[in-house]
C-alpha cells in the first residue's frame, strides 16, 4: 500500500480516496431519503383530523436543547479531525468521546420529546401529520443512534492499534456523517419546528 505522505492522512492511499468519493455517493442517497420525508411532511403536515397539530404538542425548550447539543457536537467532531490531521491523538479520541457523548445527550433529549407526544395523544396512528412527524424524526434519531455506534467502534480500533491511515479515513467518513446528521437536523428545526409553531 503507497502511502502520500504529502496527504492528509485520510487522502493518503488510492484506496482511502476511493472511500471516500464513495461516501459522498452514499450521502447522495441519503439526502434523497430525507429529501422524500420532507416532501411528505409538507403534504401532510395540516392532515392532522381530530389529532394535535404541531403548535400543540412542540415545546421550544427539549428542541433548543437538541439544537445546541447536535451544533456542539457538529464543532466537537471537526475538532477531532483536526486533532488527527496534526498527530494528536489523545485530542481526537477525547473530541471524538465528547462528540458521542453529545449524541446520546441528544437521543435522551428525543426520547423524552416522544413520550411528551405519546402522552398527548400524538402516535404514528393519530394522523398524517403525526405519524409522518414521529417518521421523519424516528429516521434521523435511527442514523444518530447508528453514529453512535459507528463511533464507539472507532475508538475501540484507535485505542487498539493507534491512528492508521485506515482508522484516519473510517475517522474522517464518520465526521462527515456527523455533520451531515446536523445539516439534516437544521432543517427539522427551520421548517418542522420552527414553522410548525408559529
Amino acid at each position: 500500500m503507497k502511502i502520500d505522505h504529502s496527504q492528509p492522512l485520510e487522502y493518503s492511499t488510492e484506496q482511502n480516496r476511493l472511500n471516500i468519493l464513495g461516501f459522498w455517493i452514499f450521502l447522495g442517497a441519503e439526502i434523497m431519503l430525507f429529501a422524500t420525508l420532507f416532501t411528505s411532511y409538507f403534504v401532510y403536515e395540516d392532515r392532522i383530523g381530530s389529532g394535535p397539530s404541531g403548535a400543540d404538542i412542540f415545546e421550544i425548550t427539549p428542541v433548543l436543547i437538541e439544537t445546541i447539543i447536535l451544533l456542539t457536537s457538529s464543532f466537537t467532531i471537526g475538532l477531532a479531525v483536526h486533532a488527527m490531521r496534526i498527530n494528536r491523538t489523545k485530542a481526537m479520541t477525547v473530541f471524538l468521546g465528547i462528540t458521542l457523548l453529545l449524541g446520546a445527550a441528544f437521543l435522551a433529549t428525543e426520547i423524552y420529546e416522544f413520550n411528551h407526544y405519546y402522552h398527548v395523544g400524538a402516535t404514528l396512528q393519530t394522523s398524517g401529520f403525526t405519524g409522518i412527524l414521529l417518521t421523519t424524526l424516528g429516521t434521523h434519531g435511527a442514523h444518530v443512534t447508528l453514529g453512535l455506534f459507528w463511533g464507539t467502534m472507532i475508538l475501540m480500533q484507535i485505542k487498539k492499534r493507534g491512528l492508521t491511515p485506515q482508522i484516519a479515513n473510517k475517522s474522517f467518513i464518520f465526521s462527515l456523517y456527523w455533520h451531515f446528521l446536523d445539516v439534516v437536523w437544521i432543517f427539522i428545526f427551520s421548517f418542522i419546528y420552527l414553522k410548525g409553531m408559529m
